[in-house]
């Protein structure tokens, strides 16, 4: 049996984010992922935003981590030459009821540090954004979009120039303690093997508690239920309308922030996500025409007469000239949730040895948005935690 310093569990953009960081400390680290390349689940599967931390509970691990993580993204980005524009976003209200429910996200930017926003009057915005439709609206100018995958090449090129190495289609079956770390057993191809780790970073995204469950010696306790949660995209045909990041005021439960529209790189307009408590991953996209099969609202117990109706209705209250003949289905994406459907707001979950009993093992837990935005700043937390 060989042995290496650190075994990462999991190849999406956290994952390789604290390999590229701890490749800076250690000789030897490992990057397993049971996909035939990095980042295939919840990376790929998202807005591609940099959030600027607005939305988050104050002191909490999501506000913390993004805001230091949106600073530490742009410069990587910068340094790297990654494609990225700090586009800016808008989150709009459609009465003045909505206007207090901005006014109480303005009040956490500012509590976060997020100091920059400002508000936007009907009057400007019909200048701005003459295809919106909006009371008014809260101006994020520090809110971007960044290439995801670019991104995650560059990191897993960070980590590989220091010596780390990426081992694809290979799953953890079985991790036990040792007086030096952790023992893991894998399966690799079809290929058992055993390795012995000082640390082991469990940054399995949607199957991290499952990753939790195999660990011997683990106090099951710490182990939190694992809710997943599934969001749908469409594409939108033609020139966007937009030039700027359209968002809805968030939603009061916290589940989502909203069907907004998105730009990629090529300013090509997107709309999503919407969100459904699903009991199995499963990134099929329903038919358009009937019930999505199998979701569960986040909001209620029904389902949505067709998926495409609840897109045109929600875009509709911001975007009222919308031609539903140009919104085709793009992808789907599926979030690793600690907040059930009647849940309150949960926030991140990484663990060390103090939480569950483990010296060497780090576990993360509901590692979803804005955890591509946070995604430096985790790894620079993980590493800490290690010291």
């Amino acid at each position: 049996m060989n042995e290496v310093d650190v075994i990462v569990v999991g190849a999406g953009v956290v994952g390789l984010a604290i390999a590229a960081r701890l490749s800076q400390q250690f000789d030897s680290v490992l990057i397993i992922d049971k996909n035939k390349h990095f980042g295939e689940e919840t990376s790929s599967r998202n807005s591609e935003v940099i959030h600027a931390g607005i939305y988050y509970p104050k002191h909490s691990l999501k506000a913390r981590l993004c805001v230091e993580g949106k600073h530490r993204l742009y410069e990587y980005c910068q340094q790297r030459h990654i494609p990225h524009h700090n586009i800016g976003k808008l989150i709009v209200a459609q009465s003045e009821a909505e206007v207090q429910v901005l006014q109480t996200t303005l009040e956490k930017a500012v509590a976060n540090g997020v100091e920059d926003c400002r508000w936007v009057s009907a009057t400007e915005l019909k200048h701005r954004e003459p295809a919106l439709a909006a009371h008014s609206a809260l101006l994020s100018p520090s809110t971007g979009i960044v290439d995801a995958h670019s991104l995650m090449q560059s990191l897993l090129a960070e980590a590989e120039s220091n010596g780390a190495w990426l081992v694809a289609q290979t799953h953890m079956t079985h991790a036990e303690p040792t007086n030096n770390g952790l023992t893991v057993t894998m399966n690799s191809q079809g290929e058992a093997m055993r390795l012995g780790c000082r640390y082991l970073i469990n940054s399995a995204g949607l199957h991290a508690v499952n990753v939790a469950h195999s660990i011997e010696g683990l106090n099951k306790q710490s182990i939190p239920t694992l809710h997943l949660c599934r969001g749908h995209y469409f594409a939108y045909q033609g020139k966007s309308p937009f030039s700027q990041l359209i968002y809805p005021v968030p939603d009061p439960q916290g589940i989502g922030l909203g069907i907004h529209g998105t730009l990629d790189l090529g300013h090509q307009l997107r709309f999503g996500p919407d969100t459904q408590y699903i009991e199995q991953i499963d990134y099929a996209f329903p038919d358009i025409q009937g019930p999505t099969s199998g979701a569960i609202s986040a909001y209620s117990n029904e389902l949505p007469p067709t998926l495409k109706d609840q897109f045109v209705a929600a875009i509709r209250r911001y975007f009222p000239s919308l031609d539903p003949l140009k919104l085709s289905p793009a992808y789907a994406g599926i979030r690793p949730k600690l907040q059930g459907p009647h849940d309150s707001v949960q926030d991140f979950m990484i663990q060390n040895n103090k939480d569950h009993g483990l010296n060497g093992l780090i576990n993360l837990f509901g590692i979803e948005s804005p955890g591509l935005t946070a995604s430096l700043a985790i790894a620079e937390y993980v590493a800490q935690n290690l010291e």
